[in-house]
């Protein structure tokens, strides 16, 4: 059973954060840190609904490197 987890991170030291699908938060922080190896990983938490619509994510690919 996947679910949606919110990566919090720091790239280039500027904090962002994405949506990731996954099976546990593990997984989420590792699929992040495959695509952006350079990045600082801050936190894993479960998609909050609330608070990601009022500070909506980006999709990973539109990160810097």
């Amino acid at each position: 059973m996947k679910l949606q987890y919110t990566v919090g991170m720091t790239v280039n030291r500027k904090a962002d954060h994405v949506n990731i699908e996954a099976e546990d938060a593990l997984m989420a922080a590792l699929k992040v840190k495959l695509e952006k190896p350079t990045a600082r990983i801050n936190y894993v938490r479960p998609k909050n609904r609330r608070g990601d619509r009022r500070h909506p994510s980006h999709d990973i690919a539109e990160l810097p490197e």
